[in-house]
């Protein structure tokens, strides 16, 4: 048996704190929340001014930005009531504290952590990295979210975190963002709903529209139009693909250690698991993030990316083809041959090299790795996007075997052709141990990415779909099992 290679188990662990929470749409129903509504309204203006101001001095303080959510949640709720508005704003905020709740989105676990090194490196000692990594976070029901940290890491692969705060303030959608007529009409297509219906509709659009101009559309296609000529479902399905592409309103704040995705889209309803975050060096030299990651709505999973361009905008993109329909797909960070590339795991048992001239679209594939190790029998699949050395690229990757138990190993691939496998680890890299194998998924340790610094290659890890800590491995030595 090949002698294992020495891993250093960090003491940083980062665990849940169900004392960080957002405020949340809270929804009774119709018949109820009509009662609410008029309950609310028959109440005097010195009580509703009296209770308005208690609510805000007892929730502010942990939910940035509390009014604004509350006249949100206050719209949200007549318009879905059916009851006409009141143009008084404290029975706005008042109504809105009725349809809204407190949720601690992180209550119940902290894993599976991506790391990437930031654009702007500010004024460290020398030899540190400053990082930054996304967390999947879950709360009451299950329901994960995407929450992030700040980091460090000196030459000697000593990490220290930023700590998040109790004030976190919940990433929002634009309204209006403008849509490529093309693009958008391609995923249409993927989705077999470009009909006469789809075409007319969009047919008087322009190349780049906007969400307000496809939602007049639209509605103006649903007066104008009898019943018996109108195809709702593919309107439907045109509105859900919009919503589903939306753009983030911008933080100009650098904390992201206080900041959290959570779902805002219909696919993404029950939530978002496992991002992939991965610096993007594009052949022009100028710099993007992307972060790949699993939505759920409860019956179907769909993949999505978050694309972030420094100091301009975050959108996230439904990812669609042929090989886009499973999970973890992780890029790499530059294009391979004039292509976008990825690691996928398109038949939920093996790992195969994605090739695409587009980011969100997938129809190439090719099998590179197949479970060849004991501990990676049942399945494989990769622990986040390949790290460029020079050996080739450096791939961790899971591994499951018997009862479930999952390990983290690592594989080489050519630099210059990723199909071509050099190298693989007999035995996995890091295994849950006794002090990491219980949790709310036992006998797991898994990741959705490392960072190399120096020498040292650093893995961040969810513990037992608990909570994180991180690894430091040696990096010639790792190589020098591979190659």
């Amino acid at each position: 048996m090949a002698e294992k290679i020495p891993v250093r188990r960090l003491s940083i662990r980062l665990d849940p704190d169900p004392r960080r929470t957002i405020t949340r749409f809270f929804w009774p129903g119709p018949e109820r929340a009509q009662k609410i509504i008029k309950r609310v309204d028959s109440l005097t203006p010195k009580q509703i001014s009296e209770l308005t101001n208690e609510v805000l001095q007892q929730f502010t303080s942990g939910n940035p930005g509390l009014a604004e959510i509350l006249i949100d949640h206050y719209k949200q709720a007549i318009q879905q009531a059916s009851l006409p508005f009141n143009d008084d704003f404290e029975a706005q905020l008042l109504t809105g504290a009725y349809f809204s709740m407190e949720y601690a989105f992180e209550s119940a676990a902290l894993f599976n952590p991506s790391i990437v090194p930031t654009v702007d490196q500010p004024d460290l000692s020398e030899g540190t990295l400053h990082f930054a990594m996304s967390l999947r976070a879950v709360g009451e029901g299950h329901l994960s979210s995407i929450t992030f940290r700040r980091g460090t890491i000196d030459s000697k692969g000593d990490v220290q975190i930023i700590p998040a705060g109790l004030e976190v303030r919940q990433l929002r959608r634009k309204e209006n963002r403008n849509f490529d007529k093309k693009a958008f009409i391609d995923k249409l297509n993927d989705l077999e709903i470009w009909n006469e219906q789809a075409k007319s509709t969009l047919d008087d659009l322009p190349e780049i529209f906007s969400t307000f101009q496809l939602h007049h559309k639209i509605e103006r296609t649903k007066n104008t139009s009898s019943q018996s000529e109108i195809d709702l479902r593919t309107l439907d399905l045109i509105v859900w693909l919009a919503k589903s592409e939306y753009e983030i309103e911008r933080q100009e704040s650098d904390d992201i250690e206080n900041l959290v995705l959570f779902p805002i889209s219909e696919t993404e309803s029950q939530g978002m698991e496992d991002m992939r975050l991965v610096r993007f060096d594009n052949p022009d030299g100028s710099i993007r993030y992307y972060g790949t990651y699993t939505a759920f709505n409860g019956t179907s999973i769909l993949p999505q990316i978050l694309e972030i361009i420094p100091k301009e905008k975050v959108v996230v993109h439904t990812i669609h083809g042929k090989y886009a329909r499973n999970k973890g797909m992780a890029l790499f960070p530059q294009k391979i041959d004039g292509q976008f590339a990825a690691i996928g795991r398109v038949d939920g048992e093996n790992m195969f090299l994605l090739k695409s001239d587009e980011i969100d679209f997938w129809n190439q594939a090719v099998e590179i790795i197949q479970p060849k190790f004991n501990w990676e029998f049942v399945q494989i699949g990769n622990c986040g996007s390949p790290l460029l050395t020079d050996a080739g690229w450096l791939l961790l990757t899971h591994g499951v075997g018997a009862m479930r138990k999952y390990s983290i190993g690592a594989a080489l691939l050519d630099k210059n052709d990723p199909s071509r496998v050099l190298g693989q680890l007999e035995q996995p890299l890091l295994s849950p141990n006794e002090e990491e194998r219980s949790g709310y998924v036992p006998n797991v340790v898994y990741s959705c990415g490392g960072l190399i610094h120096k020498n040292n290659l650093l893995i961040p890890y969810g513990i037992s779909d608990a909570s994180s800590g991180f690894a430091i491995v040696n990096l010639d030595q790792l190589l020098g099992k591979l190659t």
